[in-house]
């Protein structure tokens, strides 16, 4: 009877997790029909590489838009990654306990706050900002990335936290030992020894960050040109689907679900390049 119900529970958790697979491959094949027509049409380098979109002229060209994500991304980089780093090693190195309780569930809770609130909080607060003292009309790179950089910090905090409290603990005691000071100790050892862990959490706290489509919606101009500054207004790729899909049709509908094939494409790498390292380790 014991066996029975370990076989009978084994294969329950085998069909679940069979479920979830299904449904992915499910999603994964039907972008892939519904958006691969539409690219052997146009021609897979005048769709990716093309500058002009305008569907109702029969122009299907996402290059300005690969631009807008990869441009809004990488802003959110460079503001959100050395923020969230700093943070964790204050959580994981400096911060008292009373002090944990408090900041760990607070940055737990910036998960959990829906993305239309932050593209609002832009909206009132970002964009006028760097209207009135950077110029420009504040829909712009910048306005997108300082709202994607406090997205992602959750996600790299948390994770970059754990890689650091992972390490053993004689790693420290010997570096003390030698007579580094707790900075250096920091800085030389721990950082370079959970440097695999921290990798893959900024890989997927973009991945977070490439993928957002309602807050950017709001806050980056959804203007289909190549940027020349932070302060221009783009359009990102996640963007143009959520503002076009409501109202496309034929060879339209099935650009934007090749657009969907491409941003799918751009995740799965970092999401495989996240767990690869992670692997690694």
């Amino acid at each position: 009877m014991k066996n029975f119900k370990e076989n009978l529970s084994e294969r329950i958790f085998f069909l679940l997790a069979l479920s979830a697979l299904s449904v992915l491959a499910l999603i994964t094949v039907f972008i892939f029909i519904k958006g691969v027509p539409i690219i052997s049409k146009v021609g897979l380098k005048n769709f990716v590489f093309g500058m002009k979109w305008a569907p109702s002229q029969g122009a299907y060209g996402i290059f300005p838009m690969i631009v807008g994500s990869i441009s809004v991304t990488l802003g959110a980089a460079i503001i959100g990654v050395p923020i969230a780093i700093c943070c964790s090693i204050f959580l994981a190195e400096f911060a008292p306990e009373t002090l944990r309780n408090i900041f760990r569930p607070a940055i737990q809770l910036l998960a959990g706050i829906p993305s239309v609130v932050y593209g609002f909080w832009g909206v009132l607060f970002i964009v006028p900002l760097i209207r009135n003292y950077l110029g420009g009309p504040g829909l712009s790179i910048l306005a997108g990335s300082i709202i994607l950089a406090i997205m992602i910090l959750p996600t790299i905090i948390s994770i970059t936290e754990v890689s650091i409290l992972a390490l053993p603990r004689h790693y420290k005691d010997g570096a003390l030992a030698l007579g580094l000071t707790h900075w250096q100790t920091i800085w030389f050892l721990l950082l370079p020894a959970a440097k695999s862990g921290i990798v893959a959490a900024i890989i997927l706290g973009l991945g977070r960050a490439i993928g957002e489509t309602m807050a950017v919606i709001m806050v980056v101009g959804n203007a289909v040109a190549l940027p020349e500054s932070i302060l221009d207004p783009v359009r990102t790729l996640t963007t143009n689907i959520g503002i076009e899909m409501g109202y496309a049709s034929g060879e339209h509908q099935q650009a934007l679900f090749a657009t969907g094939i491409v941003l799918f494409i751009i995740i799965m790498i970092m999401n495989a390049t996240a767990q690869y390292i992670t692997r690694k380790k």
